[in-house]
């Protein structure tokens, strides 16, 4: 299942609970990053698969609650 991967394509991380767009596969390891930038992470192969409807949608949900929780003017600092 994992061999679909490619770099580019959306990952979901089953260990970290994350999706992350493929940046590099390296033997049995795949580097991910989160999908509007930030750090990198590595994942064995056996914890990642391609990315659902669901996990897209449940990632940018998130990103966006977190954004919001900050606070009206928290980007002005």
């Amino acid at each position: 299942m994992n061999d679909v991967l490619q770099v580019g394509s959306l990952a979901y991380d089953t260990r970290m609970k994350r999706v992350g767009e493929v940046m590099e596969e390296y033997g049995t390891r795949y580097m991910l990053r989160p999908v509007h930038g930030g750090c990198e992470w590595d994942v064995l192969r056996e914890h990642v698969r391609p990315a659902t409807t669901a996990d897209r949608l449940s990632a940018a949900l998130a990103e966006r609650n977190a954004n919001s929780s900050q606070g009206p003017g928290a980007a002005w600092g």
